[in-house]
């Protein structure tokens, strides 16, 4: 991996299904790499909350590049090659790893990068595609979501995680499912939040998307449907005649109680709600929660946090969009929203 012997820079694209666990393990790269090498995370999220970015910022990358609300596989694509344009102007690094949202198919990304390397006489370059599964719950969302079967059909690597919380005989029905869907691709179990061997990833050199696109693959499916939970005030102003930052004040959010919250999670179904992250005020702090498929984990946000300071919830809600379309909304989601008092926006 030193960059003397590699001139261009190797893109590396990260996709999945929502909760997969891309940016854990994308993460879990950084320390397995020479001190000197240097990574910039390009990544895409849903909605207007920057959940996984301030835990990457909080990492050793070099930089992270961020596009919102929207898919960089479609609608963003322009947005997509404008980035990796200023990300190789700006730092030159080693690599650029692109982690889509959880709903993209990454053949139109990769194309597009395939049209940048014509462009930038090979300075850029798809280096691979890597695929995460969630073992403990590929089998739910692979029957509901299109997008998930192609994730795993259309892959350089296809890396199991969460694969400890199966047993022997499930974890051979699931890996007997990937061979269905993409018998050829290697397929490599994550050794926890230790994630995978680098040189396992790195260096690959894609053969992938170098033809046009088979015909009857589409690029996207909107099949993800993305709710705001808010808790909290807006700033208020005393002087109606001068709008200043000095005439407003604002009001400092209570703590969640950790209890509600755990209750509140609880509630959710998996039929309906996939993915719920964002920032919530506990014990005087602000935590980053990462919620998938009934499992979830809070981590300390370092740094600023003055994002927070009128609010003691900001969350991403991610569900199948026509459960989370219908109205009223189902009634786990009704109960989340009353119990942790948000305004769904």
């Amino acid at each position: 991996m030193d960059s003397r012997q590699s001139p261009h820079i190797p893109i590396t694209i990260f996709t999945g299904f929502l909760g997969a666990g891309k940016t854990s393990i994308i993460l879990s790269l950084l320390p397995l790499l020479p001190k000197d090498y240097k990574v910039v995370l390009l990544k895409n999220e849903f909605g207007d909350v920057q959940v996984d970015s301030q835990l990457a910022k909080q990492s050793s990358l070099t930089a992270v590049s961020e596009i919102l609300n929207g898919c960089m596989c479609c609608v963003l694509v322009g947005q997509m090659e404008t980035a990796l344009r200023e990300i190789r102007d700006k730092y030159r690094p080693d690599r650029i790893i692109i982690e889509c949202s959880g709903s993209a198919f990454p053949a139109t990304l990769a194309f597009q990068i395939r049209e940048l390397e014509r462009q930038t006489d090979n300075d850029l370059r798809l280096d691979a595609i890597v695929t995460v599964i969630d073992a403990e719950n590929f089998a739910g969302y692979e029957d509901t979501s299109p997008t998930a079967k192609m994730q795993a059909s259309y892959s350089d690597i296809i890396l199991i995680n969460k694969h400890e919380h199966l047993d022997e005989r499930a974890l051979d029905i699931l890996i007997d499912n990937l061979n269905t869907l993409n018998l050829d691709t290697p397929k490599i179990k994550c050794n926890g939040r230790n994630g995978v061997d680098p040189n396992v990833l790195f260096g690959i050199d894609s053969k992938l998307f170098r033809d046009p696109i088979p015909q009857g693959i589409e690029a996207h499916h909107d099949e993800v449907k993305t709710l705001t939970a808010y808790r909290g005030f807006l700033p208020t102003c005393h002087n109606h005649e001068h709008h200043d930052r000095e005439s407003c004040t604002s009001h400092i959010e209570i703590d969640v109680d950790k209890g509600v919250l755990e209750s509140a999670l609880a509630s959710l179904t998996k039929e309906s709600v996939w993915r719920v992250k964002g920032f919530i005020r506990l014990d005087s702090a602000i935590w980053i929660l990462n919620w998938a498929f009934g499992r979830y984990d809070l981590t300390l946000l370092k740094g600023d946090t003055s994002f927070m300071r009128d609010a003691s919830i900001r969350l991403t809600v991610m569900g199948d969009k026509y459960e989370l379309d219908r109205k009223p909304i189902p009634v786990a989601v009704k109960k989340f929203c009353a119990d942790l008092q948000v305004q769904v926006m």
